[in-house]
């Protein structure tokens, strides 16, 4: 076969042929999108706090997902607050289970402050009056343990709201993690990218300087390095930000500055049937305990409103002193319940309770919308994953790689080559950001299903 140039021959050997194809760059692996580099800005990044040139570099903290959702839930301070309604629930608990104080009382009468001169035995002893006494409300309908109960009560309640919370944080963590590896790995992708550039920059110097391409066509390239630097910058920024943001949720005080991310953007297939994950959410949703917990206090506040309706008797005893006898006396009283029988408040509660049953109902229909929602979901970006790695990744680095190739020797035109080159860092980042959708889709129907571990 005659050729009419080398540039053409070389384009035709790699266009047609094995043994040039060989010589190209291998694809990525599409199931797992390495890391960053060790520091949250790549090389070059100095985080907040690190030391001078020159001196020791600390230990590094490395935290993987799980690691981060335990962090959070021991020293975050929004949860740490939330969990302090727990103690206020106890602390009702033990004001409820209190008995009545007994009422001590004491009076003097007659006393001649304005006569100083009958301050005398005998006024005190005929005169003045004495009296000191001690009373007691005797609880009846066992209002005691119904206090107690209603109280026992809502604080399973806030409880099973605490767990919620706790639910609520341990996604947001995982959330922002995924983010702060999206973050990461694209990062990585930018600083690669502008350093595979950099060598075509270099190349298109060389063949204009033997006049092989035009002075535009290099100032074209020259000025494509330009988006590269600027996605370099783009992507060291938002790392920071999304480091930033996974810290404030797990707690400034418990890591350090400079820590780091053990994990990569990974895909792991999703088999959970809906059905499974409805058996789970149903029996692991906290919110859906907090709504059967609050029928079970609703109760217990229809007994309480049944024994305050009970009247209590208050009884005392009193010893005088009058016109110098002493004497004793019994007093006992109670209200007649003639027209305040609590009728209303056991109404209400009664009222409460129906209400608390709807609430059920609503909060478990909640929860299967929200499995319902999170597993079409991860199916959707499960699918959409696998049409990546099922080879649309490797095509387009293939065809970057023939097409940077073919334009180094002269085979094809500039516009082809800056087409190939946007195509590849647009895959390549649609790739990334499909990877992080999918695994934040996966954390939502443990987020839905109210438990880390899936079916």
């Amino acid at each position: 076969m005659h050729c009419m140039s080398l540039p053409v021959c070389l384009l035709v050997g790699v266009m047609g042929g094995p043994v040039m194809a060989q010589n190209l760059p291998a694809a990525p692996q599409p199931q797992s999108i390495p890391n960053a580099p060790s520091a949250p800005g790549g090389p070059g990044f100095t985080p907040q706090g690190a030391p001078a040139a020159g001196a020791p570099a600390p230990a590094v903290t490395q935290i993987s997902l799980e690691d981060a959702i335990r962090l959070a839930l021991t020293n975050s301070p929004s949860i740490r607050a939330t969990r302090t309604q727990i103690a206020q629930s106890q602390a009702q608990e033990t004001t409820a289970d209190f008995r009545p104080n007994p009422v001590l009382s004491w009076d003097a009468q007659f006393i001649p402050i304005f006569s100083p001169g009958q301050f005398t035995t005998n006024t005190l002893n005929n005169i003045q009056q004495f009296d000191v006494g001690v009373s007691y409300l005797f609880e009846r309908g066992k209002k005691r343990p119904a206090r107690y109960r209603a109280a026992v009560g809502q604080t399973a309640v806030t409880r099973a709201q605490v767990k919620d919370a706790e639910r609520s944080l341990a996604f947001n963590v995982a959330q922002q993690f995924i983010n702060a590896l999206l973050a990461q790995s694209t990062l990585q992708f930018a600083q690669q990218d502008l350093s595979s550039f950099e060598n075509t920059v270099r190349i298109s110097e060389e063949r204009y300087r033997v006049g092989d391409i035009s002075e535009g066509d290099l100032l074209k390239i020259k000025l494509q390095m330009l988006q590269f630097q600027t996605d370099v910058s783009a992507a060291r920024v938002a790392l920071v930000q999304a480091f930033a943001a996974l810290r404030q949720l797990i707690g400034y005080e418990a890591l350090p500055a400079n820590f780091q991310l053990l994990g990569d953007l990974t895909y792991e297939p999703f088999t959970s049937s809906l059905d499974q994950l409805n058996t789970v959410a149903r029996r692991e949703r906290a919110d859906l305990a907090a709504a059967r917990e609050g029928i079970t206090a609703a109760q217990s506040q229809i007994t309480l409103a049944k024994a305050d309706a009970k009247q209590d008797l208050n009884a005392g005893i009193n010893f005088s002193h009058v016109s110098g006898v002493s004497g004793t006396s019994l007093f006992f009283n109670i209200p007649l319940p003639v027209f305040n029988r609590n009728q209303g408040e056991i109404a209400r509660t009664r009222s409460a309770l129906e209400q608390s049953q709807f609430l059920e109902t609503v909060a478990e229909q909640s929860v299967l919308t929200d499995v319902r929602n999170a597993y079409e979901s991860a199916t959707t970006n499960q699918e959409v994953a696998k049409l990546y790695v099922s080879g649309y990744l490797k095509q387009a680095q293939d065809s970057r790689d023939i097409t940077n190739y073919a334009y180094n020797r002269g085979g094809v035109s500039l516009l082809d080559l800056l087409d190939a080159e946007r195509s590849y860092r647009a895959t390549e980042l649609a790739y990334r950001q499909t990877l992080a959708n999918y695994m934040i889709s996966l954390e939502q129907v443990k987020q839905a299903i109210g438990s880390r571990t899936l079916p």
